[in-house]
């Protein structure tokens, strides 16, 4: 409960024949309805205003005692210390749009649908959130989409480091900043995969192979072209003297589908996109690119689990790369709708299946919001301007 007083400033309307609490009117003897009449409403009856409308004198006599009577109400709650319901916060009226910059079956796509099920399951919203796939143009739909949709809170967009690649590679008028940053949910990493049925049980021993095979006859498959899989592929060559064919897929479900078919002959998927191969003895980690193992022991398969993964810089490839599931708002979010969302999540990532969720994806849980998130984005687009820089793949004026 909040007290009127606090929040009310009572002043007594203004002395003369034309004051009035609301509308603006005109010194005649029938005063115009101005603001109120382009509002299409007629004082007393309810009904649109008809042209021409007027109020006479003793209408506005009338308002005006109306409104200080109220006013003399609400003064005497507030002398007796009776207190009022605060406004209520804000939330969504209607369904909220959840847009991935991707496509079906890879990491974001995933996330993106654990949370749906997590906020129906456990009524976390009283509107539907609805997952919608926009991956075009390497998720520049999505984002171009979202940054159209200024002022409406009932979109949010799940992001990966299209985030930063795809505006820098393909120069879309487009930037983090002009959306509004809610949530960091989690740091996703990246591991060297090949099928099970080949020989290589080590990194070292496939990158080997990669040496002594003609360039390019290897082909490494991704999601996107100039994202985060190219750019890994493109460390891995210049750290190993070798050359790859990168094959460009819609998501990283497609990506590890391809691989059990030995359609290419490596991947760098996220854990949670090839866990389910894993499990199904159909793919091979060789090496995860993290400065340290990752912190999960149970048992995946053979009694192997995400922490017996070694980093490929102990593999002989030195190499660090971490990707951010985060979410963000379309511009002129305010603050409340913000933390709406904020707190959300927050409700999310307490929940059983989000842990689950985590612990089978092998994900580093690390979470910011507010300015702390907001930083962390800028670190990483300048991060990326060097990465893609380095790898040829910034946009060229006129392109």
């Amino acid at each position: 409960m909040t007290s009127l007083c606090c929040v009310l400033q009572i002043r007594n309307w203004p002395k003369g024949a034309d004051a009035a609490p609301t509308g603006r009117f005109y010194n005649s003897s029938q005063r115009s309805l101005g603001e109120d009449s382009r509002r299409g409403i007629e004082y007393n009856t309810g009904k649109p205003a008809k042209t021409g409308a007027t109020i006479n004198g003793w209408e506005r006599i009338k308002m005006k005692h109306t409104a200080q009577t109220a006013l003399g109400a609400i003064a005497a709650l507030c002398a007796v210390g009776i207190s009022v319901p605060a406004a209520a916060a804000w939330e969504p009226v209607r369904p909220v749009e959840f847009i991935v910059p991707a496509g079906t079956g890879g990491g974001a796509d995933q996330m993106a649908r654990t949370i749906q099920g997590i906020v129906t399951k456990h009524n976390l919203m009283k509107q539907p959130l609805v997952v919608i796939n926009k991956s075009g143009g390497a998720g520049g739909e999505g984002f171009l989409d979202v940054k159209a949709s200024g002022g409406n809170p009932h979109k949010i967009i799940i992001t990966l480091s299209n985030l930063f690649t795809t505006p820098l590679a393909t120069g879309i008028p487009f930037n983090w900043k002009d959306l509004t940053p809610v949530a960091m949910l989690a740091l996703d990493e990246f591991v060297l995969w090949v099928n099970a049925e080949k020989p290589y049980k080590t990194a070292k021993e496939y990158v080997d192979a990669v040496k002594a095979a003609a360039p390019g006859s290897m082909k490494m498959g991704g999601t996107g072209s100039k994202q985060e899989d190219q750019i890994i592929t493109v460390a891995v060559e210049k750290a190993t003297g070798s050359k790859f064919t990168y094959i460009p897929y819609k998501g990283g479900g497609e990506v590890a589908v391809q691989l059990v078919g030995n359609h290419v002959d490596s991947t760098v998927n996220n854990p949670i996109e090839a866990v389910a191969q894993w499990r199904g003895g159909k793919l091979r980690p060789l090496c995860v690119f993290d400065a340290q193992p990752m912190n999960y022991d149970e048992q995946i398969v053979d009694g192997k689990s995400w922490k017996d993964i070694p980093t490929c810089k102990s593999q002989g490839l030195d190499m660090e790369y971490l990707m951010l599931r985060g979410i963000f708002m379309s511009p002129r979010a305010t603050k409340d709708q913000v933390e709406y969302y904020v707190e959300l999540f927050k409700k999310v990532r307490a929940t059983p299946e989000w842990q689950d969720f985590m612990k089978t994806g092998a994900f580093n849980t690390t979470a910011l919001t507010g300015a702390d998130y907001a930083k962390w984005v800028e670190v990483e687009e300048k991060r990326h301007e060097v990465l893609m820089k380095d790898a040829g793949f910034l946009a060229t004026p006129g392109n």
